[in-house]
């Protein structure tokens, strides 16, 4: 099921169980239920657990845009980072450049055809890819340079495999959701009392209050999907998750 398909089935529900109720609520009171006579308490309720839920639903929004921006940033770090391994190891021996880039291609490859999925569908990162990485490092520190101009390439290499390394971590932070459990839960409450607050200022079954009731709702469940939607970055929120390591690495897929 598309990512579309479920916001369009969301908010369709969601507005349909909100005039549903408000309609049976309006057939059963009649008009013995006059909105004149609500209490100011209850308007001043209604605008406080408002502005409070927009409050935490914002930040909610803020949270998941910027883990899925510092996704996406740790992912071009680390295909960065192996194509400077790629590019510096020009100056070794032909025996040495072409094992390392080998290494960088395994791993790249992994990546990009075997990490990705996986990571959508579990959440977290391969044991092959950490094997790979071992085997990187292995193959560019081992190695012992015999001029200046290596040396210099060496301390380079390592450098770039240390910030690989600290990308994958990051990354394999980053591979499940965002947000806890417990803050879901707060969200789903407060969009619950926040809808369900709109019958406490007993809204009329007219056109006009329908219609308002029916898009405060929508607009609840569209947020509720954006959070949704970027609470996990390499599973929905990047489009193409391994797109720093495809352009970089053409053949990699």
């Amino acid at each position: 099921m598309s990512d579309w398909l479920v916001l369009v089935i969301g908010i369709t529900a969601a507005c349909a169980v909100v005039l549903v109720i408000a309609v049976l609520r309006q057939r059963r009171v009649g008009d013995h239920d006059d909105p004149s006579e609500t209490p100011d308490v209850i308007e001043y309720m209604t605008m406080m657990i408002g502005v409070v839920y927009a409050i935490v639903l914002g930040l909610a929004i803020a949270g998941v845009w910027e883990a899925r921006n510092v996704a996406d940033e740790v992912v071009g770090s680390e295909a960065q980072a192996l194509h400077e391994v790629y590019e510096r190891v020009q100056v070794y021996p032909a025996a040495e450049r072409h094992r390392i880039r080998a290494d960088v291609d395994a791993y790249v490859h992994q990546a990009v055809t075997k990490e990705g999925p996986y990571m959508k569908a579990h959440g977290e990162l391969t044991k092959r890819g950490d094997t790979l990485l071992s085997d990187l490092r292995r193959d560019v520190l081992r190695y012992e340079p015999r001029n200046t101009r290596e040396e210099q390439s060496y301390a380079a290499l390592a450098d770039r495999v240390a910030v690989v390394d600290e990308a994958r971590t990051d990354r394999a932070a980053g591979a499940g959701p965002t947000l806890p459990a417990v803050v879901w839960f707060g969200l789903i409450a407060g969009a619950a009392v926040s809808v369900s607050m709109l019958f406490t200022l007993q809204i009329q079954r007219s056109g006009r209050e329908l219609l308002l009731a029916g898009l405060f709702t929508a607009l609840i469940a569209f947020l509720l999907f954006l959070v949704w939607h970027f609470d996990s970055p390499f599973a929905r929120g990047l489009s193409d998750p391994m797109e720093a390591f495809t352009s970089l690495f053409p053949r990699a897929s």
